[in-house]
């Protein structure tokens, strides 16, 4: 029996089939024989993993038919031939190491598959087994058509889909389920979504310009496209995968688990997200896309190729849904009602459907129960009680605590970030001390010299000052073109080499920037200048984006949410800071370390504890004295369609998973990578010591939001309007497509 009754999906595009699919047919079953993938055992003398009967029923011939509708035989041969090759790879690698439990046979197997990816024809050794043979094929047939900028993505996901199967192969072992924000990173990783984009590439002939391969706009298609994929992906393979198979990867079983839900529930709340995630894809192609293309000067052949590579990704989605549909290999009776919405298609034509189907991109819109903004912001919140935190980490404090607060508010007052004749509006004496931010300095930093300490403070202040200017100042005159242009300025106040020309500052905003630049990059090489710059202006665009979502009274899509929320409470300029000081301070620290997933599963864990810390005890100040909606317990109220109890608990248990992971990666994880990249102990002991200051970050912060007085005791800060602000009642070009920096 089926575990629960298929939803009724959200997929507005209709799906086409390449008519060259009956060569690819003939073609693939024949590679795959020569590749030896065929009445071949995972291991000497155990089970076949495919047979001919098997690989027929599963029809990847019909899924990249339907997938890549358009390009032609010898393409759709060759993309056919890498799905097969991935999900024999699954497949082979579940029946050899994720069965049996093998993790050195696993982490040997993975290390020799990198070897088969050279980028400058460099000689690979000869392959042992039917997956090293063909990846081996595919790399020679793939290389020619792309650029090296594109191979170089390519095979960081690839490592990635490969490498991070260790991740799956762990948690089976120690039969654990993930929480849902480290479930849907990692899916991102181990279900190849980012892969199979830049197969879209290949098969479309349109490679994304470098220029904006890197931009956030770019990066949240893609990661929207990779979420819609895997949660369709889990929604079908529920039973396959968890009931027979055992896995623990599964977006349905992480939302029943965590969330306490029957499966019929859970399986409703994962197409909810997959829903939601379409939709965010949807208003990122349609809004967002043209704009980055006039922000940096995208010409008419670019933007023609980059419209291409989107309408593969369509292509993609609906071809994806199609196959599920049919494939033997999943669960896919199809529910009364499952229907495709009717209307305009294609790329372009989303916006003519934005109203008939707002209410399936986020449910909670036809519910009875969703938020009813106008009696929510701006009026008395209703009691509450906070959920109890799970702190198993001792704050500690600073011994310099005393002399930091006395030079931060000399500090804050030269820069002019407290307000004493109401000019700005932002901060006046309460609204300063009542942040307490040299608290939060002494907390974070409990073990560094005072020079540190205060410049943490001035970064701290710096930023809380930044995050309540925005929407004071801009967020008044409704004026988004203005913002934009205040932080084209900002960056003229970060250069990259010292005794370059800065412009003087004209506002507290700009001389507490100039202030903390100079103080932080004297002793920085160039280079750690510019990945300091680039976190800064992470969050500046961040800021934009928040300053959008505030003028048009919109709650955004919940990984969305999450994701910007480490940006505009500026985590990663906090964590990446602490990382520079301390790789300055010790042995040089190998390539790709501070990129590798236990390192930014320790920094995403800790910057998420302290976000979702700072929405639950702010959500009384944002919503009823600020009119806030950037607010991780409305962004849940909305998607779930629960009450405030509920939506605290909720987030409450999300930052309690969060800590409890950042537990588990520093117990575990960490040994584990110092073991596979034979890391010198003096390396091992710097990288302990950033665990640390993470560790210290997570109860140091979340002591300070149970501390001060800015969210123990809330008023309304909201001081006069200065007199050279005038209503103007518009709201300038909308711009939340942050252009992250490399």
């Amino acid at each position: 029996m089926q575990p629960f009754v298929l939803p009724d999906f959200y997929m507005p595009y209709p799906a086409r089939l390449n008519p060259h699919v009956q060569q690819a047919h003939r073609h693939t079953m024949a590679w795959a024989r020569q590749m030896g993938m065929l009445d071949s055992p995972a291991r000497p003398g155990g089970e076949i993993v495919w047979d001919e009967a098997e690989l027929t029923a599963h029809d990847y011939p019909a899924m990249c038919a339907y997938t890549h509708p358009d390009c032609d035989g010898d393409e759709l041969d060759l993309i056919t031939d890498w799905y097969v090759w991935v999900f024999f790879f699954d497949d082979h690698f579940l029946a050899a190491f994720k069965r049996t439990g093998d993790r050195t046979g696993a982490r040997a197997h993975l290390d020799r598959l990198a070897l088969f990816m050279p980028f400058h024809g460099e000689p690979t050794p000869p392959a042992v087994n039917p997956v090293e043979r063909g990846l081996a094929d595919l790399w020679q047939r793939t290389v020619p058509a792309m650029s090296e900028h594109w191979l170089r993505r390519f095979v960081r996901n690839t490592r990635d889909l490969l490498d991070e199967s260790m991740w799956e192969l762990a948690n089976i072992s120690q039969g654990r389920v993930s929480n849902p924000i480290e479930y849907l990173e990692m899916r991102r990783k181990v279900g190849g979504a980012p892969w199979s984009a830049n197969l879209v590439e290949h098969a479309v002939g349109a490679e994304v310009p470098v220029r904006l391969a890197a931009t956030r706009t770019l990066q949240i298609l893609s990661d929207s496209f990779s979420d819609g994929v895997h949660l369709r992906n889990d929604i079908f393979s529920y039973q396959r995968e968890v009931e027979r198979e055992g896995e623990l990867a599964n977006c349905i079983l992480v939302t029943e688990k965590f969330l306490g839900l029957p499966v019929q529930r859970a399986a409703e709340v994962t197409n909810d997200l997959l829903t939601s995630r379409l939709r965010q894809f949807e208003l990122t192609a349609v809004h967002d896309l043209p704009r980055i293309f006039d922000h940096l000067g995208i010409d008419d052949t670019e933007r023609a190729t980059t419209l291409r590579y989107v309408k593969g990704l369509i292509d993609w989605q609906s071809g994806g849904h199609a196959w599920h549909m049919k494939s033997s290999r999943y669960m896919n009776t199809a529910p009364p009602g499952t229907r495709s919405l009717g209307g305009p298609t294609g790329l372009g034509t989303s916006a003519a459907r934005l109203s008939t189907s707002a209410s399936r991109a986020n449910p909670a819109l036809h519910r009875k129960d969703a938020l009813d903004l106008s009696s929510l912001l701006g009026k008395p919140v209703e009691p509450h009680e906070q959920p109890s935190t799970y702190m198993p980490f001792a704050y500690r404090l600073s011994p310099h605590r005393e002399a930091s607060r006395k030079w931060l508010r000399r500090w804050t007052r030269e820069a002019g970030m407290v307000d004493s004749d109401g000019r700005y509006g932002v901060w006046d004496e309460r609204r300063f001390e009542d942040a307490d931010l040299s608290l939060c300095a002494a907390v974070i930093c409990p073990d560094a010299p005072v020079e540190e300490v205060n410049l943490a403070s001035a970064w701290l202040t710096w930023g809380t000052f930044g995050d309540d200017y925005f929407p004071t100042v801009f967020g008044h005159d409704r004026d988004l073109g203005a913002a934009i242009r205040q932080v084209e300025r900002l960056s003229a106040f970060m250069p990259l080499h010292l005794g370059q020309h800065t412009p003087a500052p004209k506002n507290p905003l700009e001389s507490g920037l100039d202030r903390a630049w100079s103080h932080s990059v004297a002793v920085m090489t160039t280079h750690t200048r510019a990945i300091l710059r680039g976190y800064v202006e992470d969050m500046l665009d961040s800021w934009l984006w928040e300053l959008d979502v505030f003028l048009h009274r919109r709650i955004p899509d919940p990984v969305d949410y999450v994701e910007m929320r480490r940006r505009t409470f500026g985590g990663d300029l906090t964590t990446g800071l602490s990382y520079l000081s301390l790789a300055a301070d010790g042995p040089p620290i190998p390539d790709g370390i501070y990129e590798s997933r236990p390192l930014q599963a320790l920094i995403n864990t800790s910057t998420d504890a302290v976000t979702l810390t700072n929405d639950i005890h702010s959500y009384r100040k944002e919503v009823e004295f600020e009119g806030e909606l950037l607010n991780g317990v409305i962004v849940v109220r909305q998607f779930l369609g629960c009450d405030l109890g509920e939506g605290m608990r909720v987030v409450g248990a999300l930052r309690d998973a969060r800590i409890r992971q950042f537990e588990h990666v520093r117990a575990t994880e960490l040994p584990v990578l110092y073991e596979d990249r034979r890391l010198d102990p003096a390396v091992c002991r710097q990288l302990d010591r950033y665990a640390q200051r993470l560790q210290d970050y997570i109860s140091g912060v979340i002591h300070w939001h149970e501390s001060v007085e800015r969210y123990r005791a809330p008023v309304n800060h909201r001081l006069p309007t200065p007199s050279w602000l005038t209503p103007v009642g518009r709201i300038g070009p909308a711009h939340h497509l942050a252009t992250p920096r490399a």
